[in-house]
């Protein structure tokens, strides 16, 4: 494990694997370098990357200094394309990719940009988050029960009933409980996009780096319309549809889009 400190003094915790122009991944909610998609996709960009993948503040090994803010999450990544290189490539999926979209914002080293099913709803294909949400997640979490606020949240994102009433009865349900608090965070960053109001180009103006914009092809329609909305909006977007797949995309369904895009910079 390798370490780097963030602008308010936070220790974030990463992984480097590969060879070749790095490569940040950015994981979305409840997922960690020790527990998710990433590590599997680190392998498969490896031979052509030097890949590099991090604990979200509040997860895994890495440190969590209060009070919350999106802008500390921006600087954790920050901190990392600092020690990466001038030159960065990163790739985001779900919240991780809101989060990767505002560093692109502020982050002049990231010369490259590609997204993964941003969960934004920008109109009507499904019911936007209600306006208490985040406060009754907060409260949850505030009040120790994590393992209910694991359950709201799945629930909210479409998770198929019966899996979230067995997921307690499965080793990764203490995984999952144990980085609840950071769910918090990811509904901070993403709630401003979750009303279904349509998105503004003068919002997205800053991300001024190539972005790939793609979405699984058997995802659901809500999330399919915010990523197309997505790549409408953003100054310089390709959009991509991963046949066979959904908002759980396989490594080896995303890699070769991915490799294929960071290699077409000059």
């Amino acid at each position: 494990m390798n370490t780097v400190r963030s602008a308010d003094g936070t220790t974030i915790a990463f992984t480097r694997v590969g060879q070749g122009p790095p490569l940040i991944l950015v994981d979305g909610a409840l997922c960690s370098r020790g527990f998710g998609p990433m590590p599997k996709l680190a392998e498969q960009l490896a031979p052509s990357f030097t890949v590099y993948t991090y604990d979200r503040r509040g997860r895994g090994e890495s440190g969590d200094t209060a009070p919350y803010s999106p802008d500390r999450e921006v600087d954790d990544l920050g901190a990392l394309v600092a020690l990466a290189g001038d030159t960065v490539y990163v790739h985001g999926t779900s919240s991780g990719a809101a989060l990767a979209l505002e560093a692109a914002k502020r982050i002049t080293a990231i010369a490259m940009l590609a997204v993964y099913e941003p969960p934004f709803i920008v109109d009507d294909t499904r019911p936007p988050m209600p306006g208490d949400y985040p406060a009754r997640l907060t409260r949850l979490v505030s009040e120790g029960r994590r393992g209910d606020a694991v359950k709201m949240f799945m629930s909210f994102v479409g998770t198929p009933a019966i899996f979230t009433a067995v997921m307690p009865l499965t080793p990764a349900w203490s995984k999952l409980k144990a980085v609840a608090p950071t769910l918090v965070y990811d509904i901070t960053i993403v709630q401003d996009h979750e009303r279904g109001a349509p998105l503004t180009t003068a919002e997205w103006a800053g991300v001024k780096v190539p972005t790939l914009v793609a979405a699984g092809g058997k995802s659901p329609a809500w999330m399919t319309s915010g990523t197309r909305a997505l790549a409408a909006a953003l100054p310089d977007a390709t959009y991509r549809t991963l046949a066979g797949q959904n908002h759980m995309v396989r490594a080896q369904a995303i890699a070769p889009a991915l490799t294929s895009f960071f290699n077409t910079r000059d």
